[in-house]
C-alpha cells in the first residue's frame, strides 16, 4: 500500500468524485446530485471571495474610507437594487435596473459593432491587402481566400436580413438576389455550426479520455 500523503488523499477524493459524476450514466441519482451541489457551492464560494476581496473592499470600501464621495453612487444604487426583493419596495429598484440594462445593452451593442462587425470587415479586407503578398503566399490564393471570406460574410449578413417585398401573386417574398445570397449564407452558417459542434464534441471526448485515464492511474496507484 502507498504511504498516505496529501497528494494521495486528494487523488483518492478526486477518484471518488469522478466515479460519482460517472454514476449519471445509470440515471439521475443522489450521488450525482451531491457532486453537482458540491461543485455549485464551491464555485459560488470562490466567486463570493473574489467579489469581496477584489471588488467590494478595494473599489467600494477603501475609497469611501479615503473620503471619496463619488463612490457613494454605486453604494446607493446597490442599496436600491436590494429593494427589488420586497414587492412593496421593488419600484425603488427600477432606477438601478434601468442603469444595469442600459449599460449592459450599450456594452453589448458596442462590442457587437466594434469587436465583431468591424473586426469581421477588417479581417475580410485584410486578405486583399497588397502587403500580404510579402509573406511569400501566392497572390492568387490570397485573392481566392479573400473572395470566399467576403462572400461568406456578406451572405451571412443577408441571411439575417428579413426584409421582403409583398407581391400580389406570391405574397411576401425576397428578391432573387437576396434569396440567393441568403441561401449561400445558410450554407456558411451550417458549416460554422458544424465546426463549433465538432469542437465541443472533441473537447468533451478529450475530457472523457482524460478522466478515464485518471481513473486507471488512480486504481494502479492505490493497488500498489
Amino acid at each position: 500500500m502507498p504511504t498516505l500523503s496529501a497528494d494521495l488523499l486528494w487523488m483518492f477524493v478526486s477518484f471518488i468524485l469522478t466515479l460519482m459524476v460517472f454514476s449519471y450514466l445509470f440515471g439521475d441519482n443522489a450521488l450525482f446530485r451531491f457532486v453537482s451541489a458540491l461543485f455549485i457551492g464551491a464555485t459560488t464560494g470562490y466567486f463570493f471571495v473574489i467579489l469581496i476581496f477584489q471588488v467590494v473592499l478595494p473599489r467600494l470600501v477603501a475609497p469611501i474610507l479615503n473620503g471619496s464621495v463619488i463612490t457613494l453612487i454605486p453604494l446607493i444604487l446597490s442599496g436600491l437594487l436590494l429593494m427589488k426583493v420586497s414587492p412593496k419596495l421593488a419600484k425603488f429598484g427600477n432606477l438601478s435596473m434601468a442603469y444595469l440594462v442600459g449599460t449592459g445593452a450599450a456594452v453589448a451593442i458596442g462590442g457587437a459593432i466594434l469587436g465583431t462587425l468591424f473586426g469581421q470587415i477588417k479581417g475580410t479586407l485584410t486578405a486583399f491587402d497588397a502587403l500580404q503578398q510579402a509573406t511569400g503566399t501566392s497572390p492568387v490564393f490570397l485573392i481566392l481566400e479573400g473572395t470566399l471570406m467576403l462572400v461568406g460574410t456578406i451572405a451571412t449578413l443577408v441571411y439575417f436580413n428579413f426584409g421582403a417585398k409583398n407581391t400580389a401573386q406570391k405574397g411576401v417574398k425576397r428578391g432573387w438576389l437576396s434569396a440567393t445570397f441568403a441561401w449561400i449564407g445558410q450554407f456558411f452558417i451550417a458549416i460554422t455550426l458544424g465546426a463549433v459542434f465538432a469542437g465541443v464534441l472533441t473537447t468533451a471526448i478529450t475530457a472523457l479520455v482524460e478522466r478515464s485515464d485518471f481513473i486507471l492511474q488512480s486504481i494502479n496507484t492505490l493497488m500498489r
